[in-house]
């Protein structure tokens, strides 16, 4: 069976997921591997989130950076299971987003492939969100036609909650296509928020938010935003919600405590993803939660307290890590490019049709 390799690096930009899958008739996690995002390029891949000198330059020079990193972990995942890259069909490499904004006809992940081809001797498939621009599309998500080719055969109603730097939603349900949309954001604004006042990268556990109380008047200013009106299909980033965002909304208040504006972000994921689905599917049977929103337990009890008619729980209960769900998914994605197999949902990014995704790079 052909071998392909995942690489994603996601919103949160805290390191680089790894996954060797096995593309069978399901795709089968085979072997995975994590590298941490250096502090230094970080803050470069955020600082190009927005508008600033020598852009072009300091892109090119920081995915550069990126995909030596990615190589790097490739070469540890592959000599630590003593496989050749001749083994290896493809790579599916998401690279990095620095900006997404289909309304505005574009979504840019930077990543070098022909350089991620040229460092592994692997043939590399990346740049998988403009076709679907191109054709109309949001270009997110991208995740929901690998999700239902994961755990449709569970045979219920079905939602994949994936909460990264941004939350967004694949419902499932037999006889019908799959439907999916951007939530708002996952633990963007709780990472910003810890990190601006405490210096740390991420609240583990929602430790922090567990200690303060939701502020109701700030929580109402937050979902005011137009985002959370809109149905889907949508799409959201950084461009949206970032720190200044959130110091907009505090402003006209500065006696709050921190604590509590963390909690108050804690519960405007919770809230904006259960409104989001239960507008969307309300008679949700089963919720499975990946990416590192699954592991902050006082967010997961939070969403099972506001569906409590619906199974929550990681994607573990169905068989699959929760951690590596997304660097699967652009695995599964790259044989979807070779095999010339549509991977968008028209239902999902309301582009004008099925599209085949992603531009190859042989080695």
């Amino acid at each position: 069976m052909p071998l392909y390799l995942g690489v994603m690096s996601g919103t949160s930009l805290d390191g680089l997921d790894i996954a060797l899958i096995e593309q069978a008739q399901q795709p089968k996690l085979l072997a995975t591997h994590y590298v941490p995002m250096p502090a230094s390029l970080r803050q470069d891949l955020l600082s190009l989130c927005a508008s600033g000198p020598d852009e072009i330059a300091r892109a090119a020079l920081a995915e550069n950076q990126w995909v030596r990193l990615a190589a790097e972990g490739i070469q540890h995942l592959l000599a630590a299971h003593h496989l050749q890259p001749d083994a290896i069909r493809a790579i599916g490499s998401h690279g990095q987003t620095i900006r997404h904004e289909p309304a505005r006809g574009f979504t840019v992940q930077i990543g070098n492939p022909a350089l991620l081809a040229e460092l592994t001797g692997i043939s590399v498939i990346s740049d998988f969100r403009r076709r679907d621009v191109a054709a109309g599309g949001q270009g997110a998500p991208l995740v929901p036609a690998f999700h239902e080719a994961l755990f449709a055969q569970q045979g219920q109603r079905l939602a994949v909650l994936n909460i990264g730097g941004f939350s967004n939603l694949s419902l499932i349900e037999q006889d019908k296509p799959v439907s999916g949309f951007d939530c708002g954001p996952g633990n963007v604004l709780l990472d910003a928020w810890i990190e601006h006042k405490l210096g740390h990268s991420y609240d583990a556990n929602g430790a922090w938010a567990g200690k303060g109380q939701v502020i109701p008047c700030l929580l109402a200013s937050l979902l005011s935003d137009p985002f959370f009106a809109g149905l889907g299909p949508k799409s959201t980033g950084r461009e949206v919600f970032n720190l200044p965002w959130l110091q907009s909304h505090l402003a006209a208040q500065s006696s709050y405590r921190d604590e509590d504006v963390q909690a108050t972000l804690l519960e405007l994921t919770a809230r904006s993803i259960v409104s989001s689905l239960q507008a969307a599917q309300d008679d949700t049977q089963a919720v499975l939660v990946c990416g590192g929103g699954a592991r902050n337990t006082v967010l997961m009890q939070r969403l099972a307290s506001l569906l409590p008619n619906a199974r929550v729980s990681s994607t573990a209960a169905g068989g699959v890590d929760p951690d590596w769900v997304e660097a699967m998914a652009f695995a599964w994605l790259a044989h979807c490019c070779l095999e010339h197999i549509p991977a968008n949902r028209p239902s999902v990014t309301a582009a004008r049709g099925l599209r085949v995704l992603g531009a190859i790079y042989p080695a």
